[in-house]
């Protein structure tokens, strides 16, 4: 027995979703960008590793932190305007595979911008991701008479931003960080800018939907780092990193734990929306940053003289702190009992502390084990967000 189904149009007109579209739910195609855009986390969150290990910790958060930005905006990008006006034509099909080429391009570009801070590779791959992008809101444009201005600003502010960040590999070196500062957030300011000639049709649930799956992926970046790292030590006859991947391994479970505890609602709000996706940049970066520092603290173990016990320390600590913060602004805050509310924050600041001893790692995953314990105790107490 055979199923008939409507054959896919190689085009048709981009209208936009209604954002109350019952059981909406991410596409095989939404997938498949993600697990493609994980290969640029890989390299980034591999590049921290080395570079922390190496000794030059301000080098490497800072190298970090610039390329993790291409890599988090032009997903965001991708993320909200699929929400709004997703169709899964031929035509939407291959511009969604050029990001995805633009995303391996900009992997391909990590490695030069840790070493050298060469950036070139990686500017070309945002840049290849992002017209991608001028692309489909050219398309909407037509489509879509209602939000034809918003689309339209959408397509002018990044195609101009685009031409700045083309601009700024001609720039002398000294003033990389400075026109990078720039540049970022004239890219942050364009939705805020087109969104004011009317907010586009995303879907609340389903924005909320593909980053948890994100997450999910970066989380399971953190798993295999841990796994090949103890496997590699394993492997060289170290008996004793079992320890320390177990303590890894429970806070990539607390982590995914706090993350999903319940299920939290995205206000159809524009500024709440924002805060969401520009929030997240912190998450993605910090959990993908996890795996590189629990990566560190095995090679400490196997090796105590080259790398030091505090950079050891702060390399799992400060992204562990910055989730924990992030999570509780984005999605404690609003919702939880005020038990919850204060011991999450106080838990980071006690994480930031954990360097200052010998075994910081596994105190580290103890706190955080403590803290899902309450969470979940606190989630069987049917008391008011107030109480």
């Amino acid at each position: 027995m055979t199923e008939s189904a409507t054959p896919r149009p190689w085009y048709r007109r981009m209208r936009p979703r209604r954002p109350n579209e019952p059981h909406r739910s991410a596409t095989p195609l939404e997938l498949f960008f993600d697990l493609c855009f994980v290969v640029a986390v890989t390299q980034a969150a591999g590049e921290l590793h080395d570079a922390l290990v190496a000794g030059r910790p301000g080098h490497a958060m800072l190298s970090y932190l610039t390329v993790f930005f291409a890599i988090w905006w032009a997903w965001t990008n991708f993320t909200w305007f699929s929400s709004a006006y997703e169709t899964d034509d031929d035509v939407y099909r291959v511009t969604t595979l050029v990001q995805i080429a633009g995303a391996l391009i900009l992997a391909a570009g990590v490695p030069p911008a840790f070493e050298s801070a060469d950036f070139a590779t990686v500017t070309l791959g945002y840049v290849v991701m992002r017209l991608a992008t001028v692309a489909n809101w050219m398309r909407a444009a037509t489509s879509d008479p209602r939000h034809r201005g918003t689309a339209l600003r959408y397509a002018a502010g990044v195609a101009l931003v685009q031409l700045g960040w083309a601009v700024r590999l001609l720039l002398p070196t000294d003033v990389g960080l400075l026109s990078f500062l720039l540049l970022a957030v004239a890219d942050l300011l364009v939705p805020v800018f087109a969104e004011r000639a009317g907010m586009t049709s995303w879907h609340p649930r389903h924005i909320a939907e593909r980053y948890g799956l994100f997450t999910l992926i970066v989380l399971g970046y953190v798993v295999l780092a841990i796994t090949v790292a103890v496997q590699t030590g394993v492997d060289a006859g170290d008996e004793g990193l079992w320890p320390v991947a177990v303590a890894g391994t429970a806070i990539v479970f607390a982590l995914w734990w706090l993350y999903f505890d319940r299920p939290v609602g995205l206000p159809a709000r524009l500024a709440r929306g924002l805060a969401w996706g520009y929030g997240h940049y912190f998450v993605f970066a910090g959990v993908a940053a996890v795996g590189a520092g629990v990566a560190v603290a095995i090679d400490r173990q196997r090796h105590p003289g080259q790398v030091g016990a505090l950079l050891a320390g702060y390399a799992v600590a400060v992204p562990v702190a910055v989730v924990l913060l992030v999570l509780w602004a984005l999605r404690i805050l609003p919702h939880r009992q005020r038990v919850v509310r204060v011991a999450i924050p106080l838990t980071a600041v006690v994480v930031l502390f954990t360097p200052l001893s010998s075994i910081s790692v596994y105190l580290v995953a103890a706190l955080l084990v403590a803290l899902v314990a309450l969470v979940s105790w606190a989630s069987t107490r049917r008391t008011p967000a107030g109480g």
